[in-house]
């Protein structure tokens, strides 16, 4: 199957500062977002840009199944926009781009992504919308857990 693109935007009442420095503490990721991200392990620390940032997910959707992939940065102008690459059960690039708007983070995530897992892949193209339901379900986790973390890290 392809790699097919999902997009995801979020607005959230804070700097993209916060937003940048939220979504690049990777390790915290299971604290504010364990409704997905069940384990983060850094296999790279990249250079002082993080490009070649290495790093090893275990996460899950709302459907019974878990997927292990690496996400390496391949470019990065923090906290404006960064790029991963995808490797393992998930295959493909992610784009995250934040740009301010008054007091309002305007969050973007392009995914371009195609299934690895192998029992996966043979199914993906007839369940794809099933996929993409996941991938919305899994993002709006994101989404709550991020206006939490917003909230924790202000001391609200």
């Amino acid at each position: 199957m392809r790699p097919r693109l999902l997009v995801t935007e979020w607005k959230v009442p804070a700097r993209i500062e916060e937003v940048s420095d939220i979504l690049g503490d990777v390790e915290r990721l299971p604290d504010w977002w364990g409704a997905v991200y069940l384990g983060v392990r850094i296999l790279d620390e990249g250079d002082a840009a993080g490009i070649g940032r290495r790093v090893a997910f275990h996460t899950r959707g709302r459907l019974p199944y878990a997927l292990r992939w690496e996400g390496e940065v391949t470019e990065a102008d923090r906290p404006h926009r960064w790029t991963i690459r995808a490797t393992g059960d998930l295959q493909g690039q992610g784009v995250w781009r934040l740009t301010q708007r008054e007091d309002t983070a305007h969050i973007r995530y392009d995914w371009r992504v195609a299934v690895g897992k192998p029992v996966l892949r043979q199914l993906a193209p007839l369940l794809w919308p099933i996929f993409a339901a996941n991938h919305r379900w899994a993002m709006t986790r994101g989404y709550e857990g991020l206006l939490l973390e917003l909230r924790r890290r202000r001391g609200l």
